[in-house]
């Protein structure tokens, strides 16, 4: 797929992080403990694309940590650096966890198979012979994306409503610019990979008809209510 390419780094308006929050940054830092953060184990990267546009596919940098074998969780950059924007998260689990889902959550989360046995779904600067071990793994998983920051747009500021994203199913979805960009930027090649991964298997009962959106095309609206009352609300005494 063609599509126009929209520079994914926006400027962030505002002042230069001036010395001094620096400096309490780094005090803090000494004090303070960041065990969910620290529990970040791996860097995934790969393209997401909003479950309501195809056209609109950006890079996302996932950085993940398992809760356990069968559930982990990421945070989502638009790219790898220290000033990358956080924009978005997303769960993957088993394909065990995935069917107990009921059937009207599960049109929100997508299938890794063709992501990982296309090449596409990668660990920079990660040998072949070891991702491959682990992404024989995520072949099998399902994943749900949230993407909070439109940076596809240029928004300098995450703007608008969070929305569902997807992932690739098959071939000629990927814009080519963003794949020859990337496979540029960090000496990949995705045929290659390909190739390699021929083998890998996916979910052991197929891809579930209900993920990817049912193959269907899903967004987030606002819809506005009534705001329930505090008066409204079961108190509870202890």
């Amino acid at each position: 797929m063609e599509g126009k390419h929209v520079p994914t780094h926006p400027e962030v308006p505002g002042e230069p992080t001036k010395t001094g929050t620096a400096i309490l940054e780094t005090a803090t830092a000494t004090i303070q403990g960041f065990g969910p953060i620290n529990k970040i184990h791996q860097h995934l990267c790969a393209f997401h694309f909003y479950g309501h546009d195809m056209t609109r596919q950006v890079e996302a940098h996932h950085f993940c940590g398992h809760q356990n074998e069968e559930f982990r969780q990421c945070l989502i950059y638009d790219r790898p650096d220290a000033d990358g924007r956080l924009i978005g998260l997303e769960y993957i689990v088993s394909e065990e966890l995935f069917l107990t889902l009921p059937d009207d959550e599960k049109k929100f989360w997508h299938s890794h198979e063709f992501e990982v046995k296309s090449g596409v779904l990668f660990m920079p600067g990660v040998p072949g012979p070891i991702q491959r071990q682990d992404l024989e793994k995520v072949a099998k998983t399902y994943g749900k994306v949230i993407h909070f920051w439109q940076v596809d747009r240029g928004d300098t500021l995450p703007l608008g409503i969070p929305q569902v994203m997807m992932a690739l199913t098959r071939d000629g979805q990927l814009c080519d610019n963003l794949a020859q960009d990337m496979e540029k930027r960090y000496g990949v090649s995705f045929s290659e990979e390909r190739e390699k991964r021929a083998n890998m298997e996916g979910p052991a009962h197929g891809i579930h008809p209900l993920a990817n959106a049912g193959s269907k095309g899903i967004q987030t609206v606002l819809r506005e209510v009534d705001c329930k009352p505090v008066e409204s609300v079961p108190r509870v005494f202890v």
